[in-house]
Protein backbone atom coordinates (compact mmCIF):
# COMPACT_ATOMS: atom_id res chain seq x y z
CA UNK A 1 0.00 0.00 0.00
CA UNK A 2 3.03 2.20 0.84
CA UNK A 3 3.79 2.14 -3.53
CA UNK A 4 0.28 2.60 -4.07
CA UNK A 5 0.07 5.92 -2.05
CA UNK A 6 3.59 7.22 -3.44
CA UNK A 7 2.09 6.43 -7.36
CA UNK A 8 -1.08 8.32 -5.96
CA UNK A 9 0.63 11.48 -4.76
CA UNK A 10 3.73 11.42 -7.52
CA UNK A 11 1.07 11.55 -10.09
CA UNK A 12 -1.42 14.01 -8.36
CA UNK A 13 1.87 16.49 -7.87
CA UNK A 14 2.77 15.53 -11.41
CA UNK A 15 -0.59 16.38 -12.94
CA UNK A 16 -0.51 19.77 -10.85
CA UNK A 17 3.43 20.63 -12.78
CA UNK A 18 2.39 19.63 -16.28
CA UNK A 19 -1.19 20.82 -16.90
CA UNK A 20 0.14 24.98 -16.47
CA UNK A 21 2.82 23.75 -18.89
CA UNK A 22 0.59 22.07 -21.40
CA UNK A 23 -1.56 25.15 -21.21
CA UNK A 24 1.03 27.92 -22.39
CA UNK A 25 2.32 24.54 -25.10
CA UNK A 26 -1.44 25.00 -26.23
CA UNK A 27 -1.66 28.24 -26.53
CA UNK A 28 1.30 28.44 -28.51
CA UNK A 29 0.09 25.49 -31.09
CA UNK A 30 -3.14 27.32 -31.33
CA UNK A 31 -4.66 23.68 -29.94
CA UNK A 32 -7.76 26.29 -28.86
CA UNK A 33 -11.66 25.69 -28.23
CA UNK A 34 -13.17 28.80 -29.58
CA UNK A 35 -16.70 27.54 -28.76
CA UNK A 36 -18.40 28.19 -32.39
CA UNK A 37 -20.47 25.14 -32.48
CA UNK A 38 -23.80 25.23 -31.45
CA UNK A 39 -22.97 21.91 -29.00
CA UNK A 40 -20.39 24.15 -26.95
CA UNK A 41 -21.27 25.17 -23.83
CA UNK A 42 -18.32 27.00 -22.52
CA UNK A 43 -18.86 30.95 -23.85
CA UNK A 44 -14.89 31.59 -24.42
CA UNK A 45 -12.08 30.35 -26.35
CA UNK A 46 -10.34 27.70 -24.01
CA UNK A 47 -6.71 25.27 -24.68
CA UNK A 48 -7.59 21.76 -25.52
CA UNK A 49 -4.62 19.35 -24.37
CA UNK A 50 -5.01 18.96 -20.93
CA UNK A 51 -5.07 14.74 -21.87
CA UNK A 52 -1.36 15.02 -22.49
CA UNK A 53 -0.95 16.37 -18.61
CA UNK A 54 -3.03 13.64 -17.55
CA UNK A 55 -1.04 10.78 -19.73
CA UNK A 56 2.27 12.15 -18.69
CA UNK A 57 1.14 12.43 -15.03
CA UNK A 58 0.23 8.51 -15.30
CA UNK A 59 3.04 7.10 -16.89
CA UNK A 60 6.31 9.32 -15.34
CA UNK A 61 5.62 7.78 -11.49
CA UNK A 62 4.90 4.67 -12.51
CA UNK A 63 7.89 4.55 -14.74
CA UNK A 64 9.78 5.92 -11.98
CA UNK A 65 8.98 2.91 -9.46
CA UNK A 66 9.73 1.00 -12.11
CA UNK A 67 12.95 1.40 -11.93
CA UNK A 68 14.09 2.55 -8.26
CA UNK A 69 11.54 0.34 -6.50
CA UNK A 70 12.32 -3.68 -7.07
CA UNK A 71 9.33 -4.87 -5.43
CA UNK A 72 6.97 -3.07 -8.07
CA UNK A 73 9.35 -4.11 -10.94
CA UNK A 74 9.66 -7.84 -9.76
CA UNK A 75 4.90 -7.32 -10.01
CA UNK A 76 5.28 -6.19 -13.46
CA UNK A 77 7.52 -8.21 -14.91
CA UNK A 78 6.32 -11.21 -12.87
CA UNK A 79 2.97 -11.09 -15.35
CA UNK A 80 4.35 -11.39 -18.39
CA UNK A 81 3.61 -9.19 -21.28
CA UNK A 82 0.12 -7.84 -19.87
CA UNK A 83 1.03 -4.81 -18.23
CA UNK A 84 2.94 -3.71 -21.04
CA UNK A 85 -0.46 -3.86 -22.89
CA UNK A 86 -1.53 -0.97 -21.04
CA UNK A 87 1.57 0.56 -21.25
CA UNK A 88 1.97 0.77 -24.79
CA UNK A 89 -1.84 0.84 -25.68
CA UNK A 90 -2.43 3.81 -23.45
CA UNK A 91 0.67 5.76 -24.99
CA UNK A 92 -1.30 4.79 -29.01
CA UNK A 93 -4.33 5.73 -27.87
CA UNK A 94 -2.81 9.28 -26.40
CA UNK A 95 -0.79 10.02 -29.39
CA UNK A 96 -4.18 9.44 -31.71
CA UNK A 97 -6.13 11.64 -29.75
CA UNK A 98 -3.29 14.45 -29.77
CA UNK A 99 -3.14 14.25 -33.48
CA UNK A 100 -7.06 14.55 -33.67
CA UNK A 101 -6.73 17.81 -30.92
CA UNK A 102 -4.04 19.13 -33.33
CA UNK A 103 -4.88 18.32 -37.09
CA UNK A 104 -8.36 16.58 -36.74
CA UNK A 105 -8.94 13.12 -37.36
CA UNK A 106 -12.06 11.04 -39.24
CA UNK A 107 -14.13 8.11 -37.23
CA UNK A 108 -12.52 5.96 -39.59
CA UNK A 109 -9.09 6.55 -38.45
CA UNK A 110 -10.20 7.13 -35.13
CA UNK A 111 -11.90 3.31 -34.66
CA UNK A 112 -8.90 1.92 -37.19
CA UNK A 113 -6.45 2.46 -34.63
CA UNK A 114 -8.79 1.94 -31.75
CA UNK A 115 -9.85 -1.48 -32.90
CA UNK A 116 -6.34 -2.29 -33.92
CA UNK A 117 -4.91 -1.16 -29.97
CA UNK A 118 -7.41 -3.46 -28.93
CA UNK A 119 -6.45 -6.31 -30.90
CA UNK A 120 -3.24 -5.67 -29.43
CA UNK A 121 -3.89 -5.81 -25.65
CA UNK A 122 -6.45 -9.04 -26.17
CA UNK A 123 -3.04 -10.40 -27.81
CA UNK A 124 -1.04 -9.46 -24.52
CA UNK A 125 -3.77 -10.93 -22.40
CA UNK A 126 -6.79 -8.57 -21.53
CA UNK A 127 -9.55 -10.16 -22.69
CA UNK A 128 -13.14 -10.54 -22.25
CA UNK A 129 -13.41 -14.89 -22.90
CA UNK A 130 -16.87 -15.82 -21.47
CA UNK A 131 -19.67 -13.76 -20.19
CA UNK A 132 -21.07 -14.92 -16.85
CA UNK A 133 -25.08 -16.24 -17.36
CA UNK A 134 -26.90 -15.87 -14.28
CA UNK A 135 -29.86 -18.41 -15.49
CA UNK A 136 -27.50 -21.36 -16.47
CA UNK A 137 -24.07 -22.51 -17.55
CA UNK A 138 -20.96 -19.33 -18.20
CA UNK A 139 -20.84 -18.82 -21.80
CA UNK A 140 -17.33 -19.09 -22.95
CA UNK A 141 -16.95 -16.84 -26.47
CA UNK A 142 -14.05 -18.70 -28.20
CA UNK A 143 -13.39 -17.09 -30.75
CA UNK A 144 -15.69 -14.51 -30.39
CA UNK A 145 -13.68 -13.03 -27.37
CA UNK A 146 -11.90 -10.81 -29.37
CA UNK A 147 -14.46 -8.72 -31.27
CA UNK A 148 -16.45 -8.88 -27.64
CA UNK A 149 -12.83 -7.32 -26.80
CA UNK A 150 -12.38 -5.08 -29.29
CA UNK A 151 -16.06 -3.39 -29.24
CA UNK A 152 -15.42 -2.84 -25.23
CA UNK A 153 -12.61 -1.04 -25.47
CA UNK A 154 -13.71 1.31 -28.23
CA UNK A 155 -16.73 1.73 -26.75
CA UNK A 156 -15.83 2.53 -23.59
CA UNK A 157 -13.25 5.05 -25.45
CA UNK A 158 -16.38 7.00 -27.18
CA UNK A 159 -18.51 6.40 -24.42
CA UNK A 160 -15.91 8.84 -22.24
CA UNK A 161 -14.96 11.26 -25.30
CA UNK A 162 -18.83 11.94 -25.80
CA UNK A 163 -19.51 12.61 -22.48
CA UNK A 164 -16.55 14.80 -22.33
CA UNK A 165 -19.39 18.21 -22.62
CA UNK A 166 -19.32 20.08 -19.70
CA UNK A 167 -16.55 21.44 -17.21
CA UNK A 168 -14.78 18.97 -15.10
CA UNK A 169 -17.77 16.21 -16.15
CA UNK A 170 -15.41 13.61 -18.18
CA UNK A 171 -12.59 14.07 -15.23
CA UNK A 172 -15.22 13.45 -12.62
CA UNK A 173 -17.10 10.69 -14.06
CA UNK A 174 -13.65 8.85 -14.98
CA UNK A 175 -12.08 9.88 -10.96
CA UNK A 176 -15.73 8.06 -9.63
CA UNK A 177 -14.82 4.83 -11.81
CA UNK A 178 -11.47 4.77 -11.23
CA UNK A 179 -11.89 4.72 -7.03
CA UNK A 180 -14.42 2.16 -7.59
CA UNK A 181 -11.97 -0.18 -9.55
CA UNK A 182 -9.28 0.61 -6.85
CA UNK A 183 -11.69 -0.79 -4.74
CA UNK A 184 -12.71 -4.00 -6.78
CA UNK A 185 -8.72 -4.12 -7.66
CA UNK A 186 -7.91 -4.24 -3.39
CA UNK A 187 -10.80 -6.44 -2.86
CA UNK A 188 -9.25 -9.25 -5.04
CA UNK A 189 -5.86 -8.61 -4.45
CA UNK A 190 -4.12 -7.27 -7.93
CA UNK A 191 -1.73 -5.12 -6.95
CA UNK A 192 -0.39 -3.68 -10.11
CA UNK A 193 -4.04 -2.96 -10.91
CA UNK A 194 -4.11 -1.07 -7.69
CA UNK A 195 -1.17 0.94 -8.68
CA UNK A 196 -2.61 1.66 -11.85
CA UNK A 197 -5.78 3.47 -10.52
CA UNK A 198 -4.55 5.07 -7.93
CA UNK A 199 -1.63 6.50 -10.11
CA UNK A 200 -4.66 7.51 -13.06
CA UNK A 201 -6.37 8.78 -9.78
CA UNK A 202 -4.06 10.97 -8.37
CA UNK A 203 -3.57 12.95 -12.50
CA UNK A 204 -6.99 13.25 -12.81
CA UNK A 205 -7.15 14.90 -9.38
CA UNK A 206 -4.55 17.33 -10.30
CA UNK A 207 -5.67 18.09 -13.55
CA UNK A 208 -9.32 18.96 -12.31
CA UNK A 209 -8.22 21.85 -9.80
CA UNK A 210 -7.92 23.51 -13.42
CA UNK A 211 -10.68 21.58 -15.22
CA UNK A 212 -13.38 22.47 -13.24
CA UNK A 213 -16.04 25.19 -14.43
CA UNK A 214 -14.34 27.50 -15.24
CA UNK A 215 -12.35 25.39 -16.81
CA UNK A 216 -8.77 27.04 -17.74
CA UNK A 217 -8.09 23.69 -19.97
CA UNK A 218 -9.84 21.17 -21.41
CA UNK A 219 -8.43 17.35 -21.55
CA UNK A 220 -9.68 17.34 -25.27
CA UNK A 221 -9.99 13.85 -27.20
CA UNK A 222 -6.15 12.81 -26.09
CA UNK A 223 -7.71 12.72 -22.24
CA UNK A 224 -10.69 11.25 -22.95
CA UNK A 225 -9.76 8.80 -25.33
CA UNK A 226 -6.45 8.11 -22.99
CA UNK A 227 -9.34 7.49 -19.56
CA UNK A 228 -11.66 5.59 -21.71
CA UNK A 229 -8.72 2.91 -22.73
CA UNK A 230 -7.45 2.63 -19.38
CA UNK A 231 -10.78 2.54 -18.13
CA UNK A 232 -12.16 -0.24 -20.24
CA UNK A 233 -8.86 -2.59 -19.79
CA UNK A 234 -9.08 -2.19 -15.89
CA UNK A 235 -12.38 -3.00 -15.93
CA UNK A 236 -11.73 -6.16 -17.85
CA UNK A 237 -8.90 -7.06 -15.44
CA UNK A 238 -10.79 -6.55 -12.44
CA UNK A 239 -14.09 -8.70 -13.19
CA UNK A 240 -12.39 -11.43 -15.27
CA UNK A 241 -11.49 -12.70 -11.89
CA UNK A 242 -15.17 -12.68 -10.26
CA UNK A 243 -17.10 -15.57 -9.71
CA UNK A 244 -20.29 -13.90 -9.39
CA UNK A 245 -22.96 -14.40 -12.06
CA UNK A 246 -23.55 -10.75 -12.94
CA UNK A 247 -19.40 -9.85 -12.79
CA UNK A 248 -19.78 -9.04 -16.76
CA UNK A 249 -22.56 -6.31 -15.77
CA UNK A 250 -20.51 -4.67 -12.76
CA UNK A 251 -18.13 -2.55 -15.08
CA UNK A 252 -21.37 -1.70 -17.51
CA UNK A 253 -22.37 0.09 -14.24
CA UNK A 254 -19.80 1.60 -12.88
CA UNK A 255 -19.28 3.39 -16.64
CA UNK A 256 -23.15 3.49 -16.71
CA UNK A 257 -23.27 6.78 -17.03
CA UNK A 258 -21.22 7.48 -20.15
CA UNK A 259 -22.30 4.06 -21.39
CA UNK A 260 -26.13 4.72 -21.39
CA UNK A 261 -25.75 8.68 -23.37
CA UNK A 262 -23.47 6.98 -25.77
CA UNK A 263 -26.46 4.29 -26.38
CA UNK A 264 -28.73 7.26 -26.27
CA UNK A 265 -26.62 9.65 -28.93
CA UNK A 266 -26.77 6.60 -31.46
CA UNK A 267 -30.56 5.99 -30.85
CA UNK A 268 -31.50 9.47 -31.19
CA UNK A 269 -29.38 10.15 -34.47
CA UNK A 270 -30.02 7.05 -36.27
CA UNK A 271 -34.43 8.20 -35.62
CA UNK A 272 -33.74 11.07 -36.43
CA UNK A 273 -31.93 10.57 -39.97
CA UNK A 274 -28.79 12.38 -38.75
CA UNK A 275 -25.24 10.88 -38.76
CA UNK A 276 -24.44 8.84 -36.35
CA UNK A 277 -20.72 10.19 -35.65
CA UNK A 278 -21.40 13.78 -36.17
CA UNK A 279 -21.87 15.97 -32.79
CA UNK A 280 -25.22 17.09 -31.66
CA UNK A 281 -27.26 18.63 -28.71
CA UNK A 282 -28.79 16.55 -27.22
CA UNK A 283 -27.10 14.44 -24.47
CA UNK A 284 -27.73 14.17 -21.06
CA UNK A 285 -25.70 17.00 -19.53
CA UNK A 286 -27.55 19.51 -22.34
CA UNK A 287 -31.02 18.09 -20.93
CA UNK A 288 -30.43 19.11 -17.85
CA UNK A 289 -28.78 22.44 -19.03
CA UNK A 290 -32.24 23.14 -20.74
CA UNK A 291 -34.03 22.01 -17.63
CA UNK A 292 -32.96 24.99 -16.04
CA UNK A 293 -29.57 24.01 -14.23
CA UNK A 294 -26.42 25.56 -14.03
CA UNK A 295 -23.14 24.46 -15.72
CA UNK A 296 -21.82 23.76 -11.78
CA UNK A 297 -25.32 22.25 -10.63
CA UNK A 298 -25.82 19.55 -13.84
CA UNK A 299 -21.83 18.69 -13.12
CA UNK A 300 -22.04 17.68 -9.37
CA UNK A 301 -25.35 16.31 -10.31
CA UNK A 302 -24.29 13.86 -13.32
CA UNK A 303 -21.20 13.14 -10.61
CA UNK A 304 -23.75 12.18 -7.93
CA UNK A 305 -25.42 9.86 -10.42
CA UNK A 306 -21.71 8.52 -11.00
CA UNK A 307 -21.21 7.67 -7.40
CA UNK A 308 -24.74 6.23 -7.01
CA UNK A 309 -24.07 4.10 -9.82
CA UNK A 310 -20.69 2.93 -8.57
CA UNK A 311 -22.11 1.66 -5.13
CA UNK A 312 -24.94 -0.32 -7.09
CA UNK A 313 -22.34 -1.58 -9.21
CA UNK A 314 -20.54 -2.99 -6.01
CA UNK A 315 -23.83 -3.81 -4.00
CA UNK A 316 -24.50 -6.47 -7.41
CA UNK A 317 -20.68 -7.46 -7.22
CA UNK A 318 -21.57 -9.22 -3.89
CA UNK A 319 -25.31 -10.08 -4.46
CA UNK A 320 -26.83 -13.71 -4.74
CA UNK A 321 -28.85 -14.02 -7.75
CA UNK A 322 -32.59 -13.35 -6.27
CA UNK A 323 -30.99 -10.03 -4.65
CA UNK A 324 -28.64 -9.25 -7.72
CA UNK A 325 -32.57 -9.60 -9.91
CA UNK A 326 -34.22 -6.64 -7.55
CA UNK A 327 -31.33 -4.21 -7.80
CA UNK A 328 -30.77 -4.83 -11.04
CA UNK A 329 -34.94 -4.21 -11.79
CA UNK A 330 -34.56 -1.34 -9.13
CA UNK A 331 -32.01 0.28 -11.45
CA UNK A 332 -33.73 -0.38 -14.35
CA UNK A 333 -36.97 1.54 -13.09
CA UNK A 334 -35.23 4.89 -12.16
CA UNK A 335 -33.03 5.18 -15.39
CA UNK A 336 -35.88 4.71 -16.97
CA UNK A 337 -38.53 7.73 -15.03
CA UNK A 338 -34.87 9.82 -14.51
CA UNK A 339 -34.69 9.45 -18.60
CA UNK A 340 -38.16 10.26 -19.11
CA UNK A 341 -38.30 13.39 -17.28
CA UNK A 342 -34.96 14.87 -19.69
CA UNK A 343 -37.42 14.30 -22.61
CA UNK A 344 -36.09 11.11 -23.99
CA UNK A 345 -39.06 8.07 -24.71
CA UNK A 346 -41.90 10.64 -25.83
CA UNK A 347 -44.35 8.78 -27.64
CA UNK A 348 -46.34 11.76 -28.02
CA UNK A 349 -43.28 13.09 -30.11
CA UNK A 350 -43.19 10.05 -32.86
CA UNK A 351 -44.73 12.42 -35.47
CA UNK A 352 -42.44 15.38 -34.84
CA UNK A 353 -39.77 12.93 -34.97
CA UNK A 354 -40.53 11.08 -38.33
CA UNK A 355 -40.75 14.95 -39.40
CA UNK A 356 -37.38 15.65 -38.61
CA UNK A 357 -36.45 12.09 -40.16
CA UNK A 358 -37.47 12.62 -43.53
CA UNK A 359 -36.46 16.51 -43.36
CA UNK A 360 -32.49 15.46 -42.42
CA UNK A 361 -32.52 12.60 -44.74
CA UNK A 362 -33.43 14.97 -47.29
CA UNK A 363 -30.59 17.24 -46.05
CA UNK A 364 -28.27 15.14 -46.29
CA UNK A 365 -28.21 13.91 -49.57
CA UNK A 366 -28.50 17.50 -50.52
CA UNK A 367 -25.37 18.38 -48.68
CA UNK A 368 -23.83 14.42 -50.41
CA UNK A 369 -24.43 16.49 -53.52
CA UNK A 370 -23.08 19.58 -52.34
CA UNK A 371 -20.03 17.68 -51.18
CA UNK A 372 -19.07 16.40 -54.65
CA UNK A 373 -19.02 19.37 -56.07
CA UNK A 374 -17.17 21.34 -53.78
CA UNK A 375 -14.11 18.30 -54.51
CA UNK A 376 -14.24 19.28 -57.77
CA UNK A 377 -14.16 23.02 -57.19
CA UNK A 378 -11.33 24.48 -58.85
CA UNK A 379 -11.29 27.87 -57.20
CA UNK A 380 -13.05 29.99 -54.66
CA UNK A 381 -16.01 31.18 -56.84
CA UNK A 382 -17.25 27.99 -57.86
CA UNK A 383 -17.21 27.22 -53.86
CA UNK A 384 -19.68 30.10 -53.71
CA UNK A 385 -21.78 28.67 -56.67
CA UNK A 386 -22.16 25.42 -54.41
CA UNK A 387 -23.22 26.96 -51.48
CA UNK A 388 -25.87 28.91 -53.47
CA UNK A 389 -27.86 25.00 -54.00
CA UNK A 390 -27.47 24.40 -50.47
CA UNK A 391 -29.91 27.26 -49.03
CA UNK A 392 -33.06 26.10 -50.16
CA UNK A 393 -32.34 22.63 -48.54
CA UNK A 394 -31.19 24.53 -45.51
CA UNK A 395 -34.59 26.77 -45.22
CA UNK A 396 -32.75 30.15 -45.66
CA UNK A 397 -33.05 32.71 -48.59
CA UNK A 398 -29.51 34.05 -48.25
CA UNK A 399 -25.77 33.15 -47.71
CA UNK A 400 -22.48 34.89 -48.15
CA UNK A 401 -18.68 33.87 -47.30
CA UNK A 402 -16.03 35.78 -46.14
CA UNK A 403 -12.34 33.89 -45.50
CA UNK A 404 -8.66 34.84 -45.36
CA UNK A 405 -6.49 33.95 -47.51
CA UNK A 406 -2.31 33.97 -46.95
CA UNK A 407 -0.13 35.59 -49.04
CA UNK A 408 4.07 35.49 -49.36
CA UNK A 409 3.43 39.13 -47.65
CA UNK A 410 2.80 39.24 -43.65
CA UNK A 411 -0.79 40.41 -44.25
CA UNK A 412 -2.86 37.95 -45.52
CA UNK A 413 -5.68 38.87 -48.41
CA UNK A 414 -9.37 38.88 -47.21
CA UNK A 415 -12.25 37.92 -49.87
CA UNK A 416 -15.82 38.41 -49.46
CA UNK A 417 -18.71 37.01 -51.68
CA UNK A 418 -22.46 37.73 -51.49
CA UNK A 419 -24.18 39.66 -49.56
CA UNK A 420 -27.48 39.16 -46.69
CA UNK A 421 -29.81 42.28 -48.42
CA UNK A 422 -32.80 43.29 -46.60
CA UNK A 423 -35.97 41.76 -47.38
CA UNK A 424 -39.20 44.72 -47.68
CA UNK A 425 -41.70 43.47 -44.79
CA UNK A 426 -39.54 41.00 -43.68
CA UNK A 427 -37.57 40.73 -40.46
CA UNK A 428 -34.29 38.70 -40.89
CA UNK A 429 -32.44 36.41 -38.96
CA UNK A 430 -28.78 35.88 -39.36
CA UNK A 431 -26.81 33.34 -38.24
CA UNK A 432 -22.88 33.37 -38.12
CA UNK A 433 -20.57 29.34 -38.97
CA UNK A 434 -16.85 29.82 -38.50
CA UNK A 435 -14.76 28.47 -41.33
CA UNK A 436 -11.56 28.56 -39.28
CA UNK A 437 -11.31 29.09 -35.55
CA UNK A 438 -8.44 30.80 -34.57
CA UNK A 439 -10.39 33.84 -36.84
CA UNK A 440 -13.82 33.45 -36.88
CA UNK A 441 -14.72 36.89 -37.36
CA UNK A 442 -12.90 37.25 -40.85
CA UNK A 443 -13.62 32.84 -41.83
CA UNK A 444 -17.10 32.74 -41.72
CA UNK A 445 -20.30 31.64 -43.84
CA UNK A 446 -23.35 33.66 -42.74
CA UNK A 447 -26.69 32.40 -43.46
CA UNK A 448 -29.63 34.41 -43.97
CA UNK A 449 -33.86 33.65 -43.29
CA UNK A 450 -36.42 35.85 -43.30
CA UNK A 451 -39.16 35.03 -41.03
CA UNK A 452 -40.10 32.69 -38.77
CA UNK A 453 -38.80 32.07 -34.94
CA UNK A 454 -35.14 34.28 -34.67
CA UNK A 455 -32.92 31.26 -34.02
CA UNK A 456 -31.83 28.08 -36.09
CA UNK A 457 -33.14 24.75 -34.61
CA UNK A 458 -30.52 21.76 -33.77
CA UNK A 459 -30.87 20.27 -37.13
CA UNK A 460 -29.98 22.97 -39.20
CA UNK A 461 -27.13 23.73 -37.28
CA UNK A 462 -26.03 20.26 -37.28
CA UNK A 463 -26.42 20.33 -41.52
CA UNK A 464 -24.31 23.87 -41.42
CA UNK A 465 -21.69 22.31 -39.15
CA UNK A 466 -21.56 19.58 -42.04
CA UNK A 467 -21.46 22.06 -44.73
CA UNK A 468 -18.82 24.50 -42.77
CA UNK A 469 -16.73 21.27 -42.93
CA UNK A 470 -16.94 20.83 -46.87
CA UNK A 471 -16.50 24.32 -47.07
CA UNK A 472 -13.35 24.31 -45.01
CA UNK A 473 -11.80 21.49 -46.74
CA UNK A 474 -12.39 22.88 -50.01
CA UNK A 475 -10.64 26.10 -49.50
CA UNK A 476 -7.45 24.46 -47.58
CA UNK A 477 -7.58 22.19 -50.67
CA UNK A 478 -7.44 25.20 -53.50
CA UNK A 479 -4.92 27.37 -51.22
CA UNK A 480 -2.91 24.94 -51.06
CA UNK A 481 -2.87 23.76 -54.82
CA UNK A 482 -2.92 27.13 -56.13
CA UNK A 483 -1.52 29.51 -53.42
CA UNK A 484 -3.22 32.43 -55.05
CA UNK A 485 -5.66 34.22 -53.99
CA UNK A 486 -9.09 34.36 -55.98
CA UNK A 487 -10.53 37.48 -56.71
CA UNK A 488 -12.99 38.90 -54.04
CA UNK A 489 -16.39 39.73 -55.14
CA UNK A 490 -18.26 42.31 -53.05
CA UNK A 491 -20.93 43.03 -54.50
CA UNK A 492 -22.65 39.26 -55.68
CA UNK A 493 -25.91 39.34 -54.31
CA UNK A 494 -27.83 35.74 -53.44
CA UNK A 495 -31.46 35.78 -53.57
CA UNK A 496 -32.24 31.55 -53.70
CA UNK A 497 -36.08 30.67 -53.27
CA UNK A 498 -36.66 29.45 -49.61
CA UNK A 499 -38.46 26.19 -49.53
CA UNK A 500 -41.85 26.49 -48.20
CA UNK A 501 -41.41 23.32 -46.21
CA UNK A 502 -38.06 23.79 -44.43
CA UNK A 503 -38.77 26.79 -41.94
CA UNK A 504 -36.17 27.91 -39.35
CA UNK A 505 -37.54 26.48 -36.55
CA UNK A 506 -36.62 27.28 -32.82
CA UNK A 507 -33.65 26.01 -31.01
CA UNK A 508 -30.97 27.31 -28.34
CA UNK A 509 -28.96 30.09 -29.77
CA UNK A 510 -27.78 31.55 -26.49
CA UNK A 511 -25.01 29.23 -27.11
CA UNK A 512 -24.21 30.45 -31.15
CA UNK A 513 -22.39 33.14 -32.30
CA UNK A 514 -25.55 34.30 -33.68
CA UNK A 515 -26.48 37.73 -34.39
CA UNK A 516 -29.36 39.86 -35.98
Amino acid sequence: MTTVATAFFLSLACSAAFTPLVIKLAHRLRAIDHALSSRKIHGRPVPRLGGIAIAAAFFVPITGLLLVNSGVGHLFYADGLRPFGLFVGGALIALLGVYDDLKGAGARLKFTVQFAVAALVYVLGYRIDALANPFGPTLHLGWLGLPFTMLWIAGVINAINLIDGLDGLAGGVSLVAVAITFVFAFLRGEPLMMLFTAALAGALIGFLRYNVNPAKIFMGDTGSMFLGFVLAVSAIETSAKSSTTVAILVPIIVLGLPITDTLLAMWRRGVRGAPLFQADRGHIHHRLLDAGLSHRAACRALWGTSVALGLVALALASASGGRAALILAGLAIAAGVVLRKLGYFQIERTAEVLEARRRNLGRRAALQGIAEQLRRAADADEVYESLQATTPALGADCVCMRFEQATPSERPQRHAYGRLCPVPGAERFCARYPLRGEHPETNRLKLGWSGGPAVVDRDTELAVDILCQHVRDALSRIEHDDGTAPAANDELVVRAPRAPEEPARAGLARVLNLRR
